[in-house]
């Protein structure tokens, strides 16, 4: 499997360098935002020197390998911009150091967002309003998924374009679940995903699922379950209701009865992906960015890999996740053109394709579905296709100032409810009462 991927991406990258130059070529010639409306940009088409630009990004592995293929791609597409990529750690990372740069008059021109944290870049005047950009060039917004766009408006406006972009998906190691007789095709529901926990449960050697806490995971419970976390105006906290505390209470009991396990602390995730991988626990939530490294370990483990939706409760929901293209402000002309052009490249049809396909990212073009290579690769591997499906039950994330620092308390309260001797009721009222104070 894995040297069919490899041939797949070889494949994949000859045909995305071509529709990147012919891309190019039409750019330059029809729609530039480099073109001879701009001063600026005279001045740099009379001379041999290249615009330099800075593009920052987070996350390692095959992600960093996409994001640099991909700027190494924009380098060679064209002779008149250079971007340099660099990497700067987690999104928290990347965000600490975005705003430091900022502060000190010399920040990255091109960076990425996470989607939550859209609303404080925006709003705190640290990044720039793309819509006159978007407007300027009649960039068909329309192709861009909808299910993917609720974090790109900011009071109206757009300020960033979706790039990498993710749900939650169950990743099931299919071989284990029909050891034991159960459906490889998953969970469709909490009751079933207590059952298939519970059955695959061996103690002492293997439990259902490895599950460590996450604010993302449970934006996706609250939403099956019918809840809501802040209210519409921004105002108050909701996720103490009947509904938000609803899922704590499931992780706490399963959690108790040994079918589920919950590791705590900066190394739960690894242990979550090692447990999976070794086969110390039977199913794994995880973004849809881990499929193409998922089919890779499940191949070199010997085990079949599977992939489905997070399953229901009243109903399916997940938020959406990964991050935006944004460009930051104090930049002058030129450089703005400079970031747009690369900003426009980076999430056009051809790389959305290559990066969905290196990645397991979400295709953020309906165009890229739509299009044979991605088709093809959906027949090969349907594990890529389930989160596209999901998306129909998507969600946006709060984009409250406050909220990245809300969901640091949400996350501390699901933790003393599981591992103390707290109710959950009573852990989300605190943390509730915490948020309160921080939104006004």
């Amino acid at each position: 499997m894995k040297k069919l991927i490899a041939v797949f991406l070889a494949v994949l990258f000859v045909l995305v360098i071509t529709g990147c130059k012919s891309t190019t070529e039409t750019s330059n010639n029809n729609n530039s935002s480099l073109s001879s409306n701009s001063s600026s940009s005279n001045e740099s088409e009379n001379t041999d020197e290249k615009i330099e630009i800075t593009y920052w990004y987070a996350w390692g592995d095959k992600i960093q390998e996409n994001n640099i293929n991909l700027v190494e791609m924009f380098n060679e597409s064209q002779d008149r911009i250079h971007v340099t990529a660099e990497y700067q750690g987690t999104y928290d990372d990347l965000h600490a150091k975005t705003q430091a740069a900022l502060a000190a008059g010399n920040p990255p021109h091109v960076t990425q967002n996470e989607i939550a944290s859209m609303g404080v870049f925006a709003r705190s005047g640290m990044t720039e309003n793309l819509t006159p950009f978007i407007e300027r060039d009649n960039l068909d917004i329309d192709d861009f998924n909808p299910g993917l766009m609720g974090n790109s408006y900011i009071d109206g406006d757009i300020y960033g374009l979706p790039y990498l972009r993710s749900t939650p998906i169950l990743y099931l190691n299919a071989t284990l679940l029909e050891e034991v007789g159960l459906d490889p095709s998953g969970p469709k529901t909490w009751e079933e995903f207590e059952e298939y926990s519970r059955k695959l449960t061996i103690e002492g050697e293997r439990v259902g699922i490895t599950m460590p806490i996450s604010i993302w995971y449970y934006e996706a419970f609250v939403h099956q379950s019918g809840g809501e976390l802040i209210s519409e105006d921004g105002k108050e906290a909701l996720f103490n209701s009947k509904e938000s505390v609803e899922p704590v209470e499931f992780m706490k009991r399963l959690n108790e009865e040994g079918i589920i396990k919950v590791p705590t602390g900066d190394e739960a995730g690894a242990i979550s992906e090692q447990d999976f991988a070794n086969g110390r626990s039977a199913m794994i939530l995880g973004s849809t960015a881990g499929v193409a490294k998922w089919l890779e370990v499940s191949n070199e483990q010997g085990f079949e890999l599977r992939t489905t939706f997070m399953p229901a409760n009243k109903s399916y929901g997940v938020p959406t996740g990964g991050c935006n293209l944004v460009m930051t402000t104090g930049l002058t002309d030129e450089e703005k053109d400079a970031a747009w052009e690369f900003i426009k490249w980076m999430t056009d049809k051809d790389q959305t394709i290559y990066a969905s396909t290196y990645t397991g990212y979400l295709p953020n073009r309906l165009s890229a579905i739509e299009d044979p290579r991605m088709q093809e690769l959906y027949a090969e591997y349907p594990q890529y296709k389930v989160a596209v499906d999901q998306l129909q039950y998507g969600n946006a994330r709060p984009m409250e100032i406050a909220y990245p620092e809300i969901g640091k308390e949400i996350q501390n309260a699901i933790a003393k409810s599981i591992l103390e001797n707290l109710s959950p009721q009573e852990a989300m009222d605190e943390a509730a009462e915490k948020a309160n104070q921080l939104l006004k």
